[in-house]
């Protein structure tokens, strides 16, 4: 009877011990992955993937920046980084994610994608379980993943906003931007059943303005899409300071703090830091590169 009891008093700890591992993996807190995009080039995008990042970080936020926008990408120049690798080094397991990221001065982690991410409908099972892995370690690494994806409407674009938790669209006062951006959200809407998206507009002169065109994007949708939701996320003042650092291809965050786009970008960035961290039980990242797979399949 004693040894009987045994058992049953060792099953009993193990099964509390069991949930209670369960529940401090529902508990654990995984990164945000946020999308930041836009309809058209040259709305300040990459720019402002880079200025958030140094605000986020200068909050305590753990930070990696994903750069995915094939072809163009160029958020390392802005940090004034040369990385020796980018993911098709992880793809083919020459490097781990670890060895292929580099760090900014702020603590920021950037990956390079390089020409990598164009070739995602190329791998094979045993190249996405690889990457997934890789993936997966990430989850202890960082509060924040910003992916600074292409312009457009080009299916890699539109996998990248579709995989992440958010998708942040940068817009401007041009009508082709804000027709660009429009139809971006149309087709993530119909195509990829993304109902919530975040605006940023950017290179303003006033509030007023910047709600504008919220305002002009916000009515298209309400009548032409059901069920799609724009939140207004910010908006960012014309600044000849910000443009000075755009040409000396710099940080507005580093060379002027203080200015009133470096006010307005930190405001926004501290809306989106301060937000609760996504829950997830599987407890690892591989649901946002999971994601990705299912779009170019």
């Amino acid at each position: 009877m004693d040894q009987a009891k045994g058992l049953r008093t060792i099953v009993k700890t193990q099964a509390v011990s069991t949930r209670e591992a369960n529940m401090a993996s529902k508990r654990k807190k995984l990164p945000r992955v946020i999308a930041v995009t836009s309809g058209k080039g040259g709305v300040g995008k990459t720019n402002i993937v880079g200025n958030m990042a140094v605000s986020l970080a200068r909050m305590g936020k753990r930070v990696v920046i994903i750069d995915a926008d094939v072809g163009l990408a160029n958020i390392d120049i802005i940090f004034n980084l040369r990385p020796e690798y980018n993911i098709r080094h992880v793809i083919s397991s020459e490097k781990s994610l670890n060895q292929v990221m580099v760090e900014s001065i702020h603590g920021i982690k950037i990956l390079s994608g390089g020409s990598g991410f164009a070739d995602l409908t190329q791998l094979n099972e045993g190249e996405k379980l690889n990457l997934l892995s890789e993936f997966e370690t990430l989850s202890d690494k960082a509060d924040i993943i910003l992916v600074d994806t292409g312009a457009g409407i080009s299916s890699n674009v539109l996998y990248f906003n579709s995989a992440c938790d958010e998708c942040i669209v940068i817009a401007t006062r041009e009508p082709t931007s804000i027709t660009d951006a429009y139809a971006m959200m149309k087709v993530m809407s119909r195509e990829y059943g993304t109902k919530h998206f975040k605006l940023i507009v950017n290179m303003v002169d006033s509030a007023l303005e910047a709600k504008k065109v919220y305002g002009s994007l916000s009515s298209a949708l309400d009548k032409f899409l059901k069920n799609v939701v724009l939140e207004y996320a910010g908006h960012i003042p014309f600044d000849r300071q910000l443009q000075k650092a755009v040409q000396k291809r710099g940080l507005v965050m580093d060379s002027a703090p203080d200015s009133i786009s470096a006010t307005a970008i930190r405001d926004i960035a501290d809306s989106l830091g301060n937000r609760p961290l996504r829950d997830n039980s599987n407890g690892n990242l591989t649901f946002f590169m999971n994601r990705v797979f299912q779009a170019v399949n």
